[in-house]
């Protein structure tokens, strides 16, 4: 029975561990390939409901999370070494605010979705992309403008903030850079 224990556990905790060489779609898909936690089936799963590519669904999961279960933003210090608050409530693969995963979870009927679990956070952003089209009319192709709108919010993509911000821009351009690498990786190692 201990044995089985044992077992269970380390096959649970390896579903939570970050794949190596995340710049490689490939990699992560082989490496992400189990019967129970079989990362391009869900991410491909999460395509045919809301439209979104998977090389869009990786790349923004990529500039969120760098692929951590678990990644927060750090905490603010005070006097330089007390740690102190989080910029924000963001969390998990898909590093989603408080509000807007309970926004998710109510409109999607999926109430006991889960930040780090790569599925519920890749079909998270497949719904916040697809909203993203119909609230702003963004293509479900468009990487550069879909990133822009997941990170400055709805009402911020619709209002322009990003116009003047250059680090939004950035990242929205390196998210698109990584979703055609992802794209060409995928057509090259057989993934579709």
């Amino acid at each position: 029975m201990r044995a089985v224990f044992i077992v269970l556990m380390l096959v649970l905790g390896g579903c939570a561990s970050a794949p190596s060489g995340t710049a490689n779609a490939c990699s992560i898909f082989s490496q992400k390939d189990g019967w129970f936690n079989n990362w391009y089936r869900q991410a491909k799963s999460v395509e045919r409901e809301y439209g979104v590519p998977v090389p869009i669904l990786m790349a923004t999961v990529y500039k969120e999370s760098g692929f951590r279960a678990r990644a927060r933003p750090p905490r603010r210090k005070i006097l330089g070494f007390i740690p102190g608050k989080r910029a924000s409530t963001a969390y998990g693969y898909a590093q989603a605010l408080d509000g807007t995963w309970a926004e998710y979870k109510r409109e999607t009927g999926r109430y006991s979705a889960r930040r780090a679990d790569f599925g519920d956070a890749v079909r998270f952003i497949g719904w916040y992309h697809n909203k993203s089209n119909r609230t702003n009319g963004i293509a479900l192709n468009d990487a550069y403008n879909l990133y822009l709108a997941y990170y400055a919010g709805h009402g911020g993509y619709a209002r322009g903030t990003w116009k003047n911000s250059a680090g939004m821009k950035n990242a929205a351009a390196k998210t698109a850079s990584m979703a055609r690498t992802y794209a060409s990786q995928m057509a090259s190692c057989g993934y579709r």
